[in-house]
């Protein structure tokens, strides 16, 4: 059974969430100052073998090992149930990618934050499962201005070169970079439903991924220039990308893709408790 699972073969991305837990479990947990986790990822297509929810799956299975490894370094945490109305500026024209304006995202954020405020939670921490540059640059905006307003102390955590494409400053206030990353190497750019997300997925939730479709499916082999002109976004990607995938899936496996989840929860987890211990 996959850990997303539920008896019976089902699965639940509110999974050792808040939105399992009773109000006064939720309040002790706010009294002995457990920090929050927060994914933030969308609905969008991620080609003919994953499921549209690939980007809310993926930051919910994170968040809950690295919930498990903050524990073991002595940091209580909760973790949100995951916001998945996101911005799809590259993927909208897609079938199954839904759309929201920057600004709307902005304002139910904030909002969101400001209850983490009413219910007594000092610190938030959040993650995107969503590489689009406009989606993460929205939440680096919301995280900001949700921080000022509610007094909640709250950083975005990220690999550094991640916060380097999507053009935020490694310094900022609300940043809180991973001391490394997970490589992706290889002579061809793998982003979108490729090898890497692919294996994760299927790691995670085999039942979901459509694992013999992925011999069928031929690499993409973008270069730089290739994947300037997809990340245009609209026409550019239908255009660039017609089946909705960028990379190679058909190279994905299955503990491949348990070594990606787990260090990037360690990653995650060790940047969270070096920034909660330096707090104390």
């Amino acid at each position: 059974m996959s850990t997303g699972e539920l008896p019976g073969g089902g699965y639940s991305i509110f999974k050792e969430t808040m939105a399992d837990m009773t109000f006064p479990e939720l309040a002790r947990a706010a009294s002995e100052r457990a920090v929050v986790l927060w994914g933030l990822g969308v609905i969008e297509q991620h080609g003919p073998h994953l499921p549209l929810g690939t980007d809310v799956y993926m930051p919910s299975e994170l968040l809950r090992r690295v919930r498990k490894q903050l524990a073991s370094l002595g940091v209580q945490s909760v973790i949100m149930p995951p916001f998945y109305w996101g911005v799809n500026q590259v993927s909208g024209l897609f079938p199954g990618s839904f759309v929201v304006r920057p600004e709307t995202m902005i304002e139910l954020m904030v909002d969101l934050i400001k209850s983490l405020k009413k219910d007594s939670f000092a610190r938030l921490f959040c993650v995107s499962g969503h590489g689009d540059a406009l989606h993460n640059r929205t939440i680096h905006a919301a995280i900001k201005r949700g921080a000022d307003e509610s007094g909640v102390k709250a950083w975005f955590v990220g690999a550094p070169s991640f916060f380097k494409r999507i053009g935020i400053e490694a310094g900022d206030a609300h940043i809180l970079s991973t001391d490394g990353e997970v490589e992706r190497p290889g002579k061809y750019f793998d982003v979108h439903a490729g090898k890497y997300e692919t294996s994760s997925m299927w790691a995670v939730y085999p039942h979901l991924v459509k694992d013999e479709l992925l011999p069928t499916l031929k690499s993409t082999d973008f270069v730089l220039e290739d994947i300037a002109e997809w990340r245009k976004g609209g026409e550019h990607a239908l255009r660039k990308t017609p089946q909705g995938f960028l990379g190679d899936p058909a190279a994905s496996d299955r503990g491949f893709g348990e070594e990606i989840m787990a260090s990037h929860a360690k990653l995650v987890a060790a940047a969270i408790a070096a920034k909660v211990n330096s707090e104390r």
